[in-house]
């Protein structure tokens, strides 16, 4: 499969703390999102989750933001909670991240007054150790299910 370098988040980035994806989606003027074909972001890991101190925590979060930077204007759309050790609800068990895992965000619709310029993602991180590498970017749902995530540096024949 190939992605629109425009359409991806992140491309192998290594997070050991709270950070944006290395790239955002600039969609130039305030715009819905989510009506007429339905679109999710989807996490691939690519280096598993570290949980060596058992107190390592990963959340996966979707937002508008009326800066490039992420930082003003921060709007919700969506996030996944992982928790090392036994998770409390919503969150799912931690040991999920392993390489080639996939989490996938659904864009809910939105309106106008809804929605920002940019859409980003955070990677939110808490624990004494918290590694984990990913790769993110904006799909169609209808083309989520035909794909097979691999991690950079391996040859499919």
């Amino acid at each position: 499969m190939f992605l629109d370098a425009q359409a991806q988040f992140s491309d192998g980035q290594a997070v050991t703390a709270t950070a944006v994806g290395t790239n955002v989606i600039d969609l130039s003027v305030d715009r819905s999102m989510g009506n007429g074909e339905p679109l999710a972001v989807v996490i691939t890991v690519d280096v598993a989750a570290d949980q060596t101190s058992g107190d390592e925590d990963y959340t996966f979060q979707v937002e508008y933001a009326s800066n490039a930077a992420q930082s003003t204007g921060r709007q919700l759309i969506g996030s996944r909670i992982y928790e090392s050790g036994t998770p409390t609800a919503p969150a799912q068990d931690a040991d999920l991240l392993v390489v080639g895992y996939r989490i996938i965000i659904p864009i809910p619709p939105t309106t106008l007054a809804e929605s920002e310029i940019f859409l980003g993602i955070r990677y939110v991180t808490a624990g004494s150790t918290p590694t984990i590498t990913c790769s993110a970017f904006l799909q169609p749902m209808s083309m989520i299910d035909a794909t097979n995530d691999y991690v950079d540096g391996y040859d499919i024949t």
